[in-house]
């Protein structure tokens, strides 16, 4: 009984506007007609929210998701309290579908709305309201809930949840599939624009900004989800760097060895990846290793090689006077001039 008065009062708070009679459609005034998902990694308890769009930047208004809470996607006429109020009603110990029905009851436009939540047990909670513009539905299986609007064919919500069943790997990685589907089948009938994904935890660890995982957002593209998936490699790329960091910190240069090589091979182009796994071979004593490494980032700039005796001189890099000859030979083997730039 005391949950159905605190879920009374808070809405009375969050929607002051349908307590009063007023008839206001959204706090953002955006019809941000879309398709997302809201899923969570039963191994891991990780939730996460990815969404497309025909609209600027739909990561700032459709996702929301607190770790040890639950996610939630509001499109369609979006009302942003239901991510908002959604996530602090859940925090406080509402299901998701407890949370959805005390929102939907409070809001005087519940049928332009589309929403989507999560909880932190898996359990879902969809509402597609009865004026969301054709095709529009939703589809729910465990630990996962899928929703459009405005498709250019029906089937959507359908195609989304099959890829992400079938999809592996990490969570963003199977929302980011889920998406791709459905782009696959005609998506968003205006066409394509913006593109987030938003990962979290499965349990809070006190940090919110360590508990956002994946946080990534397509502001602006022709093509959002090939932009959102380079972004999401090159952030995997970056976590391995992260890893790698902790290791070496800890004097696990095997560790970093491995994390920064598998940094290098999803981005084998960026040269900052492979600088620091040079510096990382030269720390684990492999020097003959890491100087063929290092004339090939060396030709890609100066800048490369006049960072090496800063390293040297902060203790980042163990190179006496002999190793570090032996980098800036690899300089000028690679035609490197010191302070200029890679000679032609």
């Amino acid at each position: 009984m005391h949950k159905i008065l605190i879920t009374f009062f808070v809405c009375m708070l969050v929607f002051p506007a349908a307590q009063a009679g007023q008839d206001t459609i959204s706090v953002t005034g955006r019809p941000v007609h879309t398709y997302s998902i809201v899923a969570r990694d039963p191994d891991s308890g990780q939730l996460g929210v990815a969404v497309q769009s025909h609209w600027f930047s739909v990561g700032s208004l459709v996702p929301w998701a607190q770790a040890g809470v639950g996610a939630i996607a509001t499109q369609s006429f979006i009302e942003v309290r239901y991510g908002v109020s959604g996530l602090d009603l859940m925090a406080s110990g509402l299901s998701a579908q407890r949370t959805l029905d005390a929102l939907l009851a409070a809001d005087a436009n519940p049928g332009v709305r589309q929403v989507a939540m999560i909880d932190a047990s898996g359990q879902t909670a969809i509402h597609t309201g009865e004026n969301c513009i054709e095709y529009a539905g939703h589809l729910t299986g465990e630990n996962f809930s899928v929703q459009a609007n405005l498709m250019i064919e029906p089937g959507v919500p359908q195609a989304m949840a099959q890829a992400f069943q079938q999809a592996t790997g990490p969570l963003a990685e199977r929302l980011l599939v889920a998406l791709e589907a459905a782009q696959a089948v005609g998506g968003d009938l205006r066409g394509k624009q913006s593109a987030a994904i938003l990962v979290v935890s499965g349990k809070a660890s006190g940090r919110p900004r360590q508990d956002r995982l994946v946080d990534l957002h397509v502001e602006d593209n022709l093509q959002p989800l090939a932009e959102l998936r380079r972004l999401l490699t090159l952030d995997t790329a970056y976590e391995h760097m992260n890893q790698g960091d902790h290791a070496l910190e800890s004097g696990d240069i095997e560790a970093a060895l491995a994390e920064y090589g598998r940094a290098e091979a999803l981005q084998p182009d960026n040269l900052e990846m492979k600088f620091w796994h040079a510096v990382s071979l030269v720390n684990a004593g492999r020097v003959d290793a890491a100087i063929p490494v290092f004339s090939t980032i060396f030709k890609g700039g100066a800048q490369w090689r006049e960072l090496v005796p800063r390293l040297a001189q902060a203790g980042l890099l163990k190179a006496d006077a002999a190793v570090l000859e032996r980098i800036n030979a690899a300089g000028q083997k690679a035609g490197v001039k010191q302070g200029g730039d890679a000679n032609e």
